[in-house]
């Protein structure tokens, strides 16, 4: 895993610049997006890694399927990409893309699961106190899960806060058998 991020990073910061000076951020991460979720697609992963496809012919054929949508320096930095072999690392420097735009932007996704559904006004007061704990712009996801039984937990990047029931009674068994 670090071994990709390592190959990743250059890829990610190179893209991240040249969005940031056009102050087309937005832009650029819809873009990247959509060839991610292009080449992650079965059939188009199979043509990407097949050896016997030239760097111009992979790249060619993902930016077809993209068709007019991509902006021209993104279907220049594809090209990059294939020229380099580098394709296979798009989700990687996607996600890479990401962090450097919520860092840039100061904001962090945070996901929410709880043993019950939230009401607006909770997920507001969530969301409000998130942000002041933070100090962050904070874009709030909840789902359900039911096997918590109660509580919450909250994940914001490599932060995560278990208040749950389940997380509780795990805690307390980790505790009587040690």
């Amino acid at each position: 895993m670090a071994q990709i991020t390592t190959l990743a990073r250059p890829y990610a910061k190179a893209a991240f610049s040249a969005a940031e000076s056009s102050s087309r951020l937005a832009a650029w991460s819809k873009d990247l997006g959509l060839v991610a979720s292009v080449a992650r697609q079965p059939r188009m992963a199979s043509f990407l890694a097949d050896p016997s496809r030239n760097a111009n012919q992979q790249a060619q054929a993902l930016l077809d399927v993209c068709g007019d949508e991509l902006d021209a320096k993104v279907q220049n930095f594809v090209l990059v990409l294939a020229a380099n072999k580098r394709l296979g690392l798009l989700a990687e420097i996607v996600a890479l893309f990401e962090q450097f735009r919520a860092e840039r932007e100061r904001s962090v996704d945070v996901d929410v699961l709880s043993a019950f559904p939230l009401d607006t006004a909770a997920e507001q007061q969530l969301a409000t106190v998130l942000k002041q704990k933070l100090q962050r712009d904070v874009k709030l996801t909840t789902r359900v899960d039911s096997s918590l039984i109660g509580g919450v937990v909250v994940r914001a990047g490599d932060t995560v806060i278990d208040s749950s029931v389940r997380g509780r009674l795990k805690k307390l068994a980790e505790a009587m058998t040690a």
